[in-house]
């Protein structure tokens, strides 16, 4: 029996977790809770370095028997994992890798090196210094987000000035929640001089790329060799097109602007020398111009993902870095699921109001008797107010995700249609004085 420690599990994964081939020869184990590293309910994140030796020792418990780490969620987990798999000698990517991915403003320096086309242009800002919103030398519109952050907290839309002022004053407040934590994890790596005075408590400003189509690719790195198994789209809504509705798999690209892709993402991977580890790469193609853009990278799978490619490719992308992580090299299947195509949809409200009404055990019941293969999770209890959440993106709030396969894009919309009605999410919007 193999035992793995899964950073942040909980239900929902660990049932997907139990779907991969051959999952009896493994014991999932908790390291740490999902309030610990994914959304911690009040505060800031926890000590990182404390959360390292804590798993450490857990892991310690275990010696001579056969033990790996996996994790798929965002930061901290992103970079918790590697931490703890150097400081127990498991396989893993190395920290400075993991950092010139994670750190949004050093990834762009290093991509800028090898991919200077699909980079825009970016600039490190200070929001703490006087003066910062008139410092900042890109012309709006142009985005602005710290340095690291998940999930689009604290990342805006700035078209003027003074809205950038109205923003950074957010920034200020708020930065703390993941800063702190990253300057904690920077602590461990030995950063170029360019890149060293700017940490957890600054932000980049980016010009603007997202026009045309957004897409995510899923990849590893196997002994100093790049490979990408999977293109999954990803479709936006709500103000500025910059919260997503819905991802879906696999990708409707042109295979030609794909291959484009694919090797855009090889090179940059080796360029970050990033090896014995799962990444995915966000890429926008613009059809007017043939042109690619790089959004981000990111030092780990997507757990978004994970349902689609098992309804389309009969397994989840788990396996990936659960290969990496005993020493074997990844083998994933393709279109062996059963659905030609699959989504994970976003419920989101795009205004401040209370949850009235979540789906009862027996709308879910009804539900997964409509749809067998399908998938719900619920993120938000009934009775909350949508402004108390926290790390939601900037402009609104998402409260459950729908997974869903199908033959077709028709079927697929009509069957999110019909889950929509058997779920029956209730919202009552605030009136404008009780709005924030």
């Amino acid at each position: 029996m193999k035992n793995v420690f899964v950073a942040g599990l909980e239900p929902f994964g660990h049932r997907l977790l139990r779907t991969i081939p051959g999952a009896e020869e493994y014991r999932f184990l908790e390291l740490f809770d999902y309030g610990t590293v994914v959304r911690p309910q009040r505060g800031a994140y926890p000590s990182l370095t404390q959360l390292v030796d804590e798993g450490c020792r857990r892991i310690a418990e275990f010696a001579g028997e056969e033990v790996g780490i996996l994790g798929y969620w965002d930061f901290p987990a992103s970079v918790l994992v590697p931490w703890i798999a150097g400081r127990t000698g498991m396989p893993g990517p190395a920290l400075e890798a993991v950092a010139r991915c994670e750190h949004k403003y050093w990834s762009r320096i290093e991509q800028q090196k090898v991919l200077p086309d699909c980079v825009p242009r970016f600039e490190a800002v200070d929001p703490f210094a006087a003066g910062a919103a008139e410092s900042v030398t890109l012309e709006p519109p142009f985005w602005i987000k710290p340095v690291k952050a998940h999930s689009s907290f604290l990342g805006f839309y700035i078209d003027t000035v003074e809205t950038l002022e109205a923003r950074l004053a957010l920034i200020r407040e708020r930065i703390g929640l993941m800063g702190e934590a990253f300057n904690e994890f920077l602590s461990q790596v030995d950063m170029p001089a360019e890149v060293r005075p700017i940490g957890g408590y600054h932000c980049i400003a980016e010009e603007l790329i997202s026009s045309g189509h957004q897409c995510t690719l899923e990849g590893y790195s196997w002994r100093r060799e790049p490979e990408v198994y999977g293109v999954v789209d990803s479709l936006r809504a709500g103000h500025y097109d910059s919260c997503f509705s819905r991802y879906q798999y696999p990708s409707v690209l042109p295979e030609a602007v794909q291959s484009r892709m694919q090797a855009a993402a090889r090179k940059l991977i080796r360029h970050l020398r990033y090896d014995n580890g799962a990444f995915n790469i966000e890429f926008y193609w613009n059809p007017d111009d043939d042109s690619l853009s790089v959004l981000e990278v990111n030092a780990r799978i997507s757990r978004s993902h994970s349902a689609l490619f098992l309804m389309v490719d009969g397994a989840v992308n788990q396996t990936v870095p659960l290969d990496l992580v005993f020493g074997r090299r990844p083998a994933f299947p393709h279109r062996a699921g059963g659905h030609n195509l699959a989504a994970k949809f976003m419920i989101r409200q795009f205004s401040d109001g209370v949850l009235e009404r979540v789906p009862t055990d027996e709308d879910i019941r009804r539900f997964e008797k409509a749809f067998p293969d399908a998938r719900v999770r619920v993120l938000t209890p009934a009775g909350t107010r949508l402004g108390d959440l926290r790390l939601q993106d900037s402009y609104s709030y998402e409260i459950a995700e729908i997974f869903l396969g199908a033959e077709s894009e028709e079927a697929l919309l009509q069957k999110y249609s019909d889950a929509l009605l058997l779920l029956d999410f209730q919202v009552r919007p605030l009136a404008p004085e009780n709005a924030p």
